[in-house]
């Protein structure tokens, strides 16, 4: 049973991973400072997609799976197991991974542009009377 529990945490950990990767840089328009995590975790998910690094989830939802008796995770991984052909089509692998970028890249923009309107009205002179 602990396997199993093990198993279904880490491929939640993941759903939470992709949804973070995805949406997690526009918490730095409320929160500046949520940007460096978020970048780091972005970067780290690029390397995923690029280089290939192993995601220790995948490692640990396989292991728990197959402790606990069932299949682990397929060679091709977690985003090839539960979302290409389930969430999109498997010809869009591409166009998800592109919407992905541009979600980190328009929320990353945003971010950039409210905190430079911010430090602007700190530094207005009429905003110090």
């Amino acid at each position: 049973m602990g396997y199993q529990v093990l198993g279904e945490t880490a491929m939640l950990l993941h759903f939470a991973f992709l949804v973070y990767v995805t949406l997690g840089g526009f918490l730095a328009w409320r929160w500046p400072r949520a940007l460096w995590p978020h970048a780091a975790t972005a970067l780290y998910a690029l390397g995923i997609t690029l280089i290939g690094w192993q995601c220790p989830l995948t490692h640990l939802e396989t292991w728990g799976r197959e402790r606990a008796g069932q299949a682990g995770l397929p060679d091709e991984g977690f985003i090839d197991h539960y979302l290409t052909g389930v969430i999109y089509p498997t010809e869009h692998l591409l166009t998800a991974q592109i919407l992905v970028a541009f979600s980190v890249t328009l929320s990353w923009a945003g971010a950039l542009l409210l905190h430079r309107r911010r430090r602007r009205q700190r530094n207005c002179p009429e905003n110090r009377a």
